[in-house]
């Protein structure tokens, strides 16, 4: 007889568990997903019950011929894929491709790969989670069911290859919606005066001007602000009331998903990808040199903040030791969920705490130990002593005006001498970084040192970064945690937005395709619905809706709606989305924005009439400029068919050479001829590659750069690159680029840098 088999996810985790389970099992993994809808059509039986086709994914045969030869003819299969929804879906899958008359099938929930926690699971196991697993299954169909048939209609309509996403589609439109309202913001003028004044006792401090005859006073403009000023000067300033009082600070829980990424995005500069490739290592196990791979963390994907009494006690017994008693509380500090969190896992904390971050640096990666010791020191932090901060806020009136000044100190550091996290840090009513008042009392007369009126305008709401955007995205129910690192690199990878200086700006097609879907969906695509539905996905595996339900309410409304807009969807392709912009040809016709096979463009909405077409850009108000035409510019090359000089001019296709004896001779030809690339002097940037960067040309005639070494190295860019060291961050070359308004410049091909040249040099 076979021994008993274990069935994991991945195959760094049948490492990390045979080493605790021996001998005693035969142990698998099924390396992700391995079966699933299929690619190349949608797999929905829509009129029977919405059934899914399931087939085996491409490149997964070897997989599953390994599991039936590892389960031979054992009677029991441990089925321990991850404990969230995508883990129950793979165990129902393999459960389906395993099954045999008289087998039993069990499945076992690793929340941390210890020993104590593994054993523990093998000798409790459950059965499948049916709930859990239509819960997954209905996100698939329902994703399945928008994805497979709006996406078609975006190909008829705007251009092919494009997708629309139930989820991603609504992260564009939040990053849509918010650079419209940076466009229609209008910047206002303000003035604050702050004094800076000295007491009986040292030191100087700053106070601003908050009131006037008791009501917050608005300074519109600089005539206004000299007028208070001159009238402030002669009068006296008297303290009109001090309190000073000390208050509590108490440790956020430890990490969820959303607040793990959020927070590593913040300190450690991590993607939210990055994070949780990073996480997963972690809990799957990594070498420490003690007889095989350790896992230390808990599982990554949750969003409960719920922690196991056991490690709450271990926790406190570390922070005894490590700071002393007044740095620990009297009991363990618990954290209450929101009701509606799933409560399947514990929040993200170590595996032990005894394991600290000095141990485990000798073996981790440089990331490994980073997104480590923040974890290990949140966790810690959340059983630590509450913080004390003394704050001193002093009110100050001089004649009918009233000034405030505020100063906090840290009177006993707590949770705060191990972790602060962002929140600590932009939390502006106990900020430890606020300078002390001096001592003073009330009816004290004060010296005005100085009067510093100073200008302000009010700023348009800041552009999502990823941090930000996660945020928002959970704080509006949209996805779920486990889903936000892949909803983020989706609409990057789909060309929708793109990310300058490290937020989110939506590029062009970004804009068209959001406001088509908006139109034509917009209940499929609204914030609110899409958090209900996860709602109600939560519901499912609670066994408090049925799957069918869910399904038929979403779809009976939505195929109304695909169907009007497949009839009345505008084609920008065709007909194009309308501007007020008149056409500067046959001026009596208006500009319309097309999609072609090179993107996006102006053209006359009387072609073929008139066949005007133009490139544009959009100001900062989002107003279309049509694109200048580069000038024409001298070469050296001769015509080889007349002998004039060549030009180079810009085309449909990007740059080329043309004869200047146009239209007379009309021979052109590519800027970089077949088999004539020319070298851009810079050498190819990817790691290990030692080839350089020459010019080339595109099937569709466009010019980019990319390495000779092709197709051994397949890097490419679209600017020229330049050798020229980027002088702030030290890249090792700059690009070439061209707008309308600032002409030809340099700027760093790192785009979080942000360095460019006012103009070539």
């Amino acid at each position: 007889m076979t021994k008993p088999l274990v069935i994991v996810e991945s195959p760094t985790k049948v490492k990390t568990i045979k080493k605790y389970l021996g001998d005693r099992y035969a142990i698998a993994a099924t390396v992700g997903h391995i079966r699933d809808l299929p690619e190349k059509e949608m797999g929905i039986d829509v009129e029977n019950g919405f059934k899914p086709i399931y087939s085996t994914i491409p490149g997964k045969q070897k997989v599953i011929t390994s599991l039936k030869q590892a389960a031979g003819d054992t009677d029991e299969v441990f089925l321990a894929p991850d404990p969230d929804r995508e883990g129950e879906a793979i165990a129902w899958h393999t459960a389906e491709i395993l099954k045999k008359k008289g087998r039993i099938f069990h499945r076992v929930l690793f929340h941390e790969l210890t020993r104590n926690a593994i054993l523990k699971a093998m000798e409790s196991p459950v059965e499948l989670d049916i709930h859990k697993f239509e819960a997954q299954q209905a996100r698939r169909i329902l994703d399945r069911l928008v994805g497979y048939q709006i996406s078609p209609l975006l190909w008829r309509k705007v251009k092919s290859g494009l997708s629309a996403g139930r989820v991603q589609s609504v992260a564009v439109r939040m990053i849509c919606e918010r650079e419209r309202a940076i466009q229609a913001f209008e910047s206002e003028e303000y003035w604050s005066i702050t004094a800076g004044l000295e007491g009986s006792t040292p030191p100087e401090f700053a106070a601003k001007l908050i009131k006037h005859q008791g009501k917050k006073i608005k300074i519109s403009d600089e005539k206004s602000a000299m007028a208070i000023r001159d009238e402030l000067i002669p009068l006296p300033f008297m303290i009109e009331r001090v309190v000073n009082k000390t208050s509590k600070r108490n440790p956020l829980p430890p990490f969820i998903t959303s607040k793990l990424q959020q927070e590593a995005i913040h300190k450690l500069r991590f993607s939210a990808k990055k994070t949780m490739s990073v996480a997963q290592e972690l809990y799957e196990g990594v070498e420490m040199g003690v007889g095989g791979p350790v896992g230390l963390i808990t599982y990554m994907r949750t969003d409960s903040i719920r922690i196991s009494a056991e490690a709450a006690e271990d926790a406190l017994t570390l922070i005894r030791q490590m700071y002393g008693n007044d740095y620990a509380p009297s009991k363990p500090r618990f954290f209450k969920n929101n009701k509606k969190v799933q409560d399947a896992h514990e929040a993200i904390r170590p595996a032990s705490v005894a394991v600290t971050p000095e141990q485990t640096e000798p073996y981790l990666s440089k990331d490994q130990q980073a997104l480590y010791t923040l974890i290990w020191k949140r966790f810690m932090a959340s059983q630590m002593a509450e913080a004390l901060i003394d704050t001193s806020t002093i009110s100050i009136t001089a004649g009918n005006y009233q000034f405030t000044a505020s100063g906090s100190v840290i009177k006993f550091p707590g949770f705060m001498a191990l972790y602060q996290s962002m929140d600590d840090e932009t939390d502006g009513e106990a900020h430890p970084s606020r300078i002390r008042l001096p001592v003073l009392s009330k009816g004290e007369t004060l010296v005005l040192k100085k009067l510093d009126p100073k200008q302000h305008f009010t700023q348009p709401p800041p552009r999502f970064s990823e941090a930000s955007l996660v945020k928002a995205l959970e704080e509006n129910g949209i996805g779920r945690p486990s889903t936000y690192a892949a909803i983020l690199s989706t609409i990057r990878g789909k060309g929708y937005v793109e990310m300058v200086k490290g937020f989110f700006i939506p590029s062009e097609l970004g804009f068209i395709v959001n406001d088509l879907i908006i139109a034509s969906f917009p209940e499929v695509f609204d914030i609110e619905f899409t958090a209900k539905m996860e709602d109600r996905l939560d519901h499912i595996e609670t066994a408090d809706e049925a799957s069918l339900d869910v399904l038929s309410q979403f779809y009976e409304p939505f195929k109304q709606r695909l169907d009007a807009a497949t009839a009345q969807m505008v084609s920008m392709k065709g007909v194009g989305h309308p501007t007020d912009l008149d056409c500067p040809q046959c001026n009596s016709r208006k500009l319309h924005i097309k999609m072609g096979k090179n993107g996006h463009f102006l053209a006359c909405s009387g072609y073929p009439e008139c066949k005007f077409t133009s490139n544009y850009t959009r100001d900062e108000k989002g107003q279309i400029q049509i694109a200048a035409p580069l000038p024409e510019t001298s070469t050296d090359q001769i015509c080889a068919k007349c002998g004039l000089p060549m030009v180079l001019r810009q085309g449909k296709f990007g740059p080329f050479l043309a004869c200047s004896g146009y239209p007379d001779c009309k021979h052109t030809q590519s800027v970089s001829p077949a088999g004539t690339p020319q070298d851009t002097g810079v050498a190819c940037p990817e790691p290990g590659c030692t080839g350089r960067l020459v010019q080339k040309m595109s099937k569709r005639g466009k010019v980019f750069y990319g390495c000779n070494r092709y197709p051994d190295c397949t890097y490419a860019i679209w600017d020229k690159p330049v050798p020229q060291e980027c002088p702030l961050c030290h890249a090792k070359f700059l690009v070439e680029k061209i707008s309308k308004k600032e002409g030809v410049y340099l700027t760093c091909i790192n785009q979080d840098c942000g360095y460019k040249t006012a103009g070539l040099p």
